[in-house]
């Protein structure tokens, strides 16, 4: 899922220009975006994140905030990478938890990788930690992470080989999110990847 906005120093290979998501897949040169698809700025519907595997639902009576957020975070990061293994986002539920700018960058990814007949294999490991909860009108939280792409490769989808990619890649980055609760449902509005390793 979002604008996870990577600068990574090697920049441009072929079609593939570092994306400035840090979902960034293999957050850093992964991919080249071009043109704008749609949405990212729907919020008419605000569906209930989904459970991620091993988190606590963000709709239990018994979670804490923290809990219903990393929830929302990690079904928000279970639908990217679904979306990536595709290069399409129809049937993986990322609108559930993902909106807004973070829902845009996405789905501009996933526009350029169709193009480029690329798609993504493994998933990446991530380590969420809310580190502020405000409450207001829209109550917000930030959270940090540290994305491992080690697993997470960027292929070509016809032949099945790994795109090149710039050694100067981070492999491991520095993240931050931002959640907004719409109702009782925390939605993943903007991702930034930090230009750190962690």
């Amino acid at each position: 899922m979002t604008a996870i906005q990577r600068r990574s120093t090697g920049r441009r290979t072929a079609a593939v220009r570092t994306r400035k998501y840090a979902t960034a897949l293999l957050a850093s040169s992964l991919l080249a975006l071009a043109g704008c698809t749609d949405n990212g700025s729907d919020t008419s519907s605000r569906p209930s994140p989904a459970k991620s595997a091993g988190s606590p639902s963000p709709s239990s009576a018994t979670s804490t905030p923290d809990e219903a957020v990393i929830a929302a975070y990690r079904s928000s990061w279970d639908a990217q990478t679904e979306a990536y293994s595709k290069a399409s986002s129809d049937g993986t539920g990322l609108k559930k938890n993902t909106a807004l700018r973070a829902l845009f960058d996405i789905e501009h990814d996933l526009e350029v990788m169709r193009k480029a007949g690329q798609v993504t294999t493994g998933k990446p490991a991530i380590h969420p930690k809310v580190v502020k909860v405000t409450a207001s009108k829209i109550p917000t939280a930030m959270v940090t992470d540290c994305v491992d792409t080690t697993h997470w490769t960027l292929i070509d989808k016809a032949s099945r080989k790994p795109v090149p990619l710039p050694t100067t890649r981070l492999i491991k980055y520095a993240s931050t999110a931002t959640l907004e609760k719409w109702g009782t449902k925390w939605m993943v509005t903007k991702l930034t990847a930090q230009e750190q390793t962690c």
